[in-house]
């Protein structure tokens, strides 16, 4: 009996650092949250994994992080390299981390071609040190012409949010995954039907 193969769909986290990145993937992949003075800052590249059931079938969530090191020359094209999503981080309670953003919407058109970008605003807990406010994350998607296909409002802290981002995520990527299917069978049908044709006497 042969064995199928559970698609892999790569994600990778971009942002500054100290906006959440390696918390998001904590929280998501084994439901916990470690504090910034209980845990170490990630150097270099990291990744984990996650299989999840979404839109009817299994999927293998292949996450990366860089601790905030993307644009470091010297890791840049294995991080970006076959990228199938990109997710902005940035912390509400950080403007800067916000305001930067536009800079890794570059890297990643640049580097990883193709990749769905998503906006993620980490630590809605802190409901009175958020300096980012609705109309500036509107006004940043409109900037971006199109390129952002979903926000997210999370909190690692609380867990809010997080689950929800990365199935959302994975749904987009399957139906995309399930249309490129869907387009390869129409056009070996196409094909195999003009090759007909063109063998008739």
């Amino acid at each position: 009996m042969a064995s199928t193969t559970i698609p892999v769909q790569k994600i990778i986290l971009c942002g500054e650092f100290g906006v959440g990145k390696s918390s998001l993937f904590r929280r998501f992949t084994m439901n916990k949250f470690v504090s910034s003075t209980d845990r170490s800052s990630t150097l270099g590249l990291d990744h984990s994994y996650k299989v999840i059931n979404v839109c009817g079938r299994e999927v293998k969530l292949q996450l990366w992080d860089t601790g905030g090191m993307e644009r470091v020359a010297s890791i840049t094209s294995s991080y970006y390299k076959f990228a199938e999503a990109a997710i902005l981080v940035f912390s509400f309670d950080n403007p800067d981390s916000f305001n930067i953003l536009s800079q890794h919407v570059l890297d990643i058109v640049t580097y990883a071609e193709g990749a769905k970008i998503f906006l993620c605003g980490n630590k809605i807990d802190l409901v009175h040190q958020m300096h980012v406010t609705d109309a500036d994350i509107d006004e940043f998607c409109e900037q971006c012409h199109n390129l952002i296909s979903g926000v997210f409002k999370t909190s690692c802290k609380t867990g809010d949010g997080v689950e929800k981002m990365f199935y959302d995520i994975a749904c987009q990527l399957v139906s995309t995954s399930k249309m490129a299917e869907v387009k390869k069978d129409s056009f070996k049908l196409t094909a195999q039907d003009k090759s007909q044709e063109s063998c008739m006497c």
